[in-house]
């Protein structure tokens, strides 16, 4: 691979990354005239561009949370595909962070860049794996930075939601899920795990998962909890965006179980804020280690970091002698902890006779 300065044809912006020989940003956090975007989570997937590059699933998850807005002109690229945008030839690799999501790999005159959007190296019904990518330079997410997160199994932390079932078969169950990957990646886990039973969902979630659906996901008997009486829901499932958890939506339930799935319910005190009764720690990010490994299998010489915790792993990579430093793009949020943009309004739980 080239010694060339990659500073010389991609730095950041105003609006973003930007690649200045393929005249286009990567995740740009406004509207632009050109964007690769990795997945389809609102801090990454913004509407409005001119003309949008995307793997097929993340389009389509930017059509039903945007609709018009979502740019002028789009164009999908599968996995592996590669396509030269101005003068650099761009991939995409699975990310195994959300359906559809990628990490954008940018080749301009003998240097390959990758830049690995959100990311997770465990197994997910709902996704492919994450692919590791040799490179010049690695633009890695720093979510879970720190050491304190390391994520148990995801199968152990939903065994907890079927043990408190059992436990208490007369109380409904209400998980909040983010509406875009972590509700579905439950769903697949719960079917995985042997649940069969119906299982209800917020208006919130029904749209994105009936996309997941219409690729080929099977998440058994859905049914959506408007207008469901609370006899009907005891000792059953209810996934609903975080959101609900304290909402007056929730609180003609009969005594829930009140449980979130995030990787921020490690951080104990997260989970006393939003009163989580079953804090599941199931992430949709790399934790420490997962992010440590990834930097080793990848190989590059060079790490830039962004979106979280940047101290923690700059510190750790330049220990281990990778050239590293923080990127500090802004307008990254926690996207574990983003509502959907376009969650309808549920209307209350249906009284008791």
């Amino acid at each position: 691979m080239s010694g060339r300065r990659v500073e010389d044809w991609l730095w950041v912006t105003g609006r973003g990354l930007y690649c200045e020989p393929g005249g286009f940003y990567v995740d740009p956090t406004a509207a632009v005239d050109r964007a690769v975007i990795t997945h389809g989570h609102a801090d990454h997937a913004r509407p409005g561009h001119q003309a949008v590059l995307a793997t097929a699933e993340t389009l389509a998850i930017m059509g039903v949370r945007y609709g018009d807005s979502a740019w002028v002109t789009k164009q999908s690229l599968g996995y592996g595909e590669t396509l030269r945008v101005g003068e650099v030839a761009v991939r995409l690799m699975p990310a195994g962070h959300v359906l559809g999501s990628a990490q954008a790999v940018l080749e301009w005159r003998g240097s390959r860049v990758v830049v690995s959007g959100d990311y997770k190296r465990r197994r997910d019904p709902t996704c492919p794996l994450f692919e590791p990518v040799p490179c010049d330079v690695f633009i890695t997410e720093a979510t879970f930075g720190l050491p304190v997160f390391r994520h148990p199994p995801a199968d152990q932390e939903v065994a907890k939601v079927l043990s408190s079932i059992a436990a208490f078969p007369e109380r409904p169950h209400l998980i909040g899920a983010y509406a875009l990957g972590k509700a579905q990646r439950v769903l697949a886990l719960l079917r995985e795990a042997g649940y069969e039973r119906p299982i209800y969902l917020h208006g919130a979630l029904m749209r994105l998962t009936d996309l997941y659906r219409d690729f080929g996901l099977a998440f058994g008997e859905l049914r959506p909890v408007a207008g469901v009486g609370r006899e009907e829901l005891r000792g059953a499932i209810i996934l609903a965006p975080p959101s609900a958890l304290s909402d007056r939506w929730s609180r003609r339930l009969a005594e829930p179980v009140t449980a979130m799935a995030s990787g921020w319910m490690r951080v104990r005190q997260r989970a006393r804020q939003r009163g989580v009764e079953l804090p599941l720690v199931i992430s949709d990010h790399a934790d420490w280690d997962e992010l440590t490994t990834t930097l080793a299998e990848v190989g590059a010489p060079e790490v830039w970091v962004t979106h979280g915790n940047e101290e923690a792993l700059v510190h750790q990579a330049s220990a281990a002698g990778f050239r590293a430093r923080a990127l500090s793009l802004i307008g990254r949020g926690e996207s574990e902890q983003e509502e959907p943009v376009d969650a309808p309004l549920e209307p209350p739980l249906e009284s008791p006779a």
